[in-house]
């Protein structure tokens, strides 16, 4: 008998509410799925950060509209050396293929960011699918690479999400630092929010086509490498091996 299964049973021999709750949660941390259990309530969880021995942080460009600035911020990155992870939605795959295959070419992994940047927290089942795999597929078939990430549109997710997408082999990431280039804010601004707020294991959010995100992102390359972090794709920060998701949404080992 394995420990998960003992651990299992004890817990579930006590036939209390709360010892199953636990035998519950005991399950899905022994196969590695991401739960949460607050107040009796076993809920998934997306990755917002990763627990880090090592200074690695990851930056993450959400791709939607447009493409003005980005040559400019692939050129920032070659300039520092950094490999960043982009989402993309279907359409702007679709609509900039050449785009899609020079971020690839460039050494930047690539996750979906659905096919129609959807609110898909509430979404059938069958439609979260369809959306996953559109979105993936329209990308490996410029890259040739599979897809392995996801980042829910507008940030919302619920369990129905988070599960269908591990089903398709994606694993769901958010961001526990947000720049707020969405927002137009001025470079030094997103650069001390950035810089402000990043950890070891954070997941920073950007957007490709913000106004002023191309601007500020050699001065937080430059601070957060002169601070001791390494960048590297989310791919690679993720930890391997059995995980689990704390309250924060942090990936830890399984304990």
């Amino acid at each position: 008998m394995n420990v998960c299964t003992f651990r299992l049973r004890r817990a579930a021999g006590a036939l209390s509410l709360a010892a199953l709750a636990l035998a519950l949660v005991i399950l899905l941390r022994c196969t590695g799925a991401y739960v949460l259990l607050a107040g009796g309530t076993v809920r998934r969880l997306p990755v917002y950060s990763v627990e880090r021995e090592d200074q690695s942080v990851s930056i993450t460009f959400d791709c939607a509209w447009g493409t003005d600035h980005t040559d400019d911020i692939l050129a920032a990155l070659a300039r520092e050396g950094v490999r960043a992870t982009f989402f993309m939605v279907e359409f702007w795959a679709e609509k900039y293929p050449d785009f899609v295959r020079k971020i690839d070419e460039a050494g930047h992994e690539i996750g979906t960011h659905s096919a129609t940047h959807s609110h898909m927290a509430g979404m059938e089942e069958g439609r979260i699918r369809a959306e996953l795999r559109s979105s993936a597929e329209a990308i490996s078939a410029l890259t040739g690479k599979q897809v392995k990430l996801f980042r829910a549109p507008f940030g919302e997710y619920d369990d129905r999400l988070i599960r269908t997408a591990a089903e398709e082999g994606l694993t769901v990431i958010q961001w526990d630092v947000d720049s707020l280039d969405w927002k137009d804010l001025s470079a030094s601004d997103i650069a001390l929010r950035v810089t402000g707020r990043a950890k070891a294991g954070s997941i920073i959010l950007c957007h490709n086509n913000g106004l002023h995100t191309a601007e500020a992102l050699p001065a937080i390359l430059d601070a957060l490498q002169n601070g001791g972090y390494t960048f590297v794709p989310v791919g690679e920060l993720l930890l391997e091996g059995p995980t689990s998701i704390d309250a924060q949404g942090r990936q830890r080992p399984a304990a």
